[in-house]
């Protein structure tokens, strides 16, 4: 369990804070994550990783001379926003165009995409590696969509020396694929792991017994067995990784870079007694150990767990691997480094939003959004743990806690806009960038997708009617469905989102008021949110365990239905106000 923390919602930026105050000879603060303090080469390709907090040394222990030159820090096993990746790949661009890195995970991608579009929109060339080497994730056929665990290391390694040793954007990204190609990880769990304030694991697995095939956000394996030996152990581990050799290479006589990583509670010691009988069986196999690793590499914050990598090797990928770097959780070689100036280091980026002009019309409807996101603020704090407790029957368990940090970063941002007489449309915008870029996850990116839309529907100069409501759904529903690829049926918030722009566009069709209309449609998200428990997750993490899911709604499809009920209620209480006041 996790002892040291004070705020939960606030942990994340307090172990930035404290490992920037801790490292400050590899890293600075920029906003969105970290990135390097010292001098890179100017006109190189700059690598810009990421991922969610709890996985230390990944990411922000990789930024070094010869590694990454920034590094994105989401939230606790949540994606950075679109936003963070962003800002830490302009603050980390050295004019040689940038190669964003991460695991392949629904949220990453949706974000790290997001920020490659706009960063192409300056003129910055951008590419994106989404690492891909967990062989329990998905069938070989579909290794596109495997999910990127400890093997994370070895393509960041291998990208950041092609840049650092000045080769193109093109070859760098050419270089990263080999290596995602080339790598495979296999991994297990004994028990689960506890976020900071979390009364209980993610998951659990009995006493006695073994998880395999284990991710690194708190996904359940995908099978389950007795507790072996540690030789037991390895032979399991190698066993499963030598069937599937890397198409193109030939396994006896290979050379290999093997890691053994410990997911968070598993002691050094135990991870030398199973390297052993690993060292033995590659040796057994005529596979030759060229540089092992055996440590805590990519965790998965306090589980008790291990995992395998290996790496196969060409001559330039090991020329690579060996090049010098230095991180602050990886480091070979000798690396000489030029720290940047104070002046430098303390340059930000921060600016402050325009306010667009509004009429009074549209003033007094921003003051109804604030409200309705008060009201969605609420339900989800009132709900958070259940929506955990849903996500993590065969999700990462995350989606309340995500939802929460979202839907008060809106709020608040919402409050600012309001002060500010802002109009309906972009207090709407604001909480959209706001609740997108503190939640991250997939979720942080649909809501943010979401409120944008809306906003952009009803604009900032008259009171938003039923059409033009209905119309920002039906906006929020396509952008939603184009850009995550999800559809009716896939088990996900779409499965609610879907009936009810159907519903409230057929009864503002019919004349019914605005109040109304939402109010039916409510009921009909309600009702899909509930029929989500006959569904198999067929997206997202949830993905590889869909049985586990069977017979329990979907998360997301239920803070949905959730939040559209509570606006529901403001919209009724703006209503009985309204007839209050002209009676009186």
């Amino acid at each position: 369990m996790t002892r040291l923390f004070n705020e939960p919602a606030a942990f994340a930026d307090e172990m930035i804070e404290g490992f920037v105050a801790s490292h400050g000879r590899w890293v600075r603060r920029v906003s969105g994550g970290v990135a390097r303090s010292t001098r890179s080469t100017a006109e190189t390709v700059a690598l810009v990783i990421g991922g969610g907090s709890g996985h230390y040394p990944a990411f922000a222990g990789l930024v070094g001379q010869g590694l990454a030159h920034g590094a994105a820090m989401g939230n606790l096993f949540a994606s950075p926003s679109a936003q963070q990746v962003y800002s830490v790949a302009k603050a980390a661009n050295n004019g040689g165009g940038v190669l964003l890195g991460y695991g392949n995970y629904a949220g990453d991608v949706l974000h790290f995409t997001q920020a490659q579009d706009k960063l192409r929109a300056e003129g910055i060339d951008c590419r994106s590696i989404a690492v891909t080497d967990d062989v329990s994730s998905a069938p070989l056929a579909e290794r596109h969509k495997r999910r990127g665990i400890a093997g994370d290391l070895t393509v960041f390694k291998v990208a950041a020396a092609a840049a650092e040793a000045g080769h193109s954007l093109d070859a760098v990204v050419d270089i990263a694929g080999r290596a995602n190609d080339r790598t495979r990880s296999f991994g297990v769990a004994f028990t689960g792991c506890t976020l900071p304030g979390a009364e209980k694991p993610l998951f659990t697995v009995p006493e006695g017994r073994m998880a395999v095939g284990m991710g690194i956000h708190g996904e359940p394996g995908i099978d389950e067995t007795g507790i072996p030996t540690a030789d037991e152990l390895a032979g399991l581990l190698v066993g499963k990784l030598l069937t599937e050799v890397p198409e193109g290479v030939e396994a006896r006589g290979a050379r290999v870079v093997p890691i053994l990583n410990g997911l968070g509670s598993v002691k050094y010691e135990e991870l030398f007694v199973a390297y052993r009988r690993v060292a033995q069986l590659l040796a057994e196999a005529g596979v030759e150990a060229v540089d092992p690793q055996v440590g805590e590499l990519v965790t998965s914050f306090d589980m008790a767990g291990t995992s395998l990598t290996l790496f196969w090797l060409d001559a330039e990928l090991e020329e690579l691997w060996n090049a010098p770097c230095d991180a602050p959780a990886f480091r070979r070689g000798a690396v000489t480094a030029q720290a940047l100036t104070a002046d430098e280091l303390s340059a930000t980026d921060t600016e402050t939003t325009v306010i667009p002009d509004a009429t009074d019309e549209s003033r007094a409807a921003a003051v109804r959004v604030l409200a309705a996101l008060g009201a969605a603020k609420d339900v989800i704090d009132a709900n958070v743990e259940e929506l955990g407790r849903i996500d993590a029957i065969a999700g990462d368990g995350d989606h309340g806690i995500g939802m929460e940090r979202g839907v008060r970063a809106a709020v608040e941002a919402a409050t600012d806009a309001v002060e500010r007489g802002a109009g309906a449309a972009t207090t709407l915008h604001l909480a959209a960038d706001a609740w997108a870029d503190r939640a991250g996850g997939t979720s942080g990116a649909l809501w943010g997708m979401a409120l944008r839309a809306v906003g952009d529907a009803i604009g900032n100069s008259s009171i938003p009617d039923g059409g033009a409501v209905a119309a920002g759904v039906a906006e929020a529903a396509a952008s939603i469905m184009g850009f995550g690829k999800a559809k009716v049926g896939d088990k996900t918030l779409v499965d609610v989102l879907v009936p009810f722009r159907d519903a409230l566009s057929a009864a503002v069709g019919t004349g019914q008021s605005l109040t109304d209309a939402w109010g039916t449609a409510a009921t009909a998200a309600q009702q899909a949110a509930e029929e989500t428990a006959n569904l198999l997750p067929l997206m997202g993490r949830a993905r590889p365990h869909a049985e586990k899911s069977l017979g329990t709604p979907d998360a997301g499809a239920v803070s949905m239905a959730l939040i559209v009920r509570a606006i529901h209620n403001t919209l009724v209480e703006n209503v009985e106000k309204t007839t209050l006041k002209e009676n009186a």
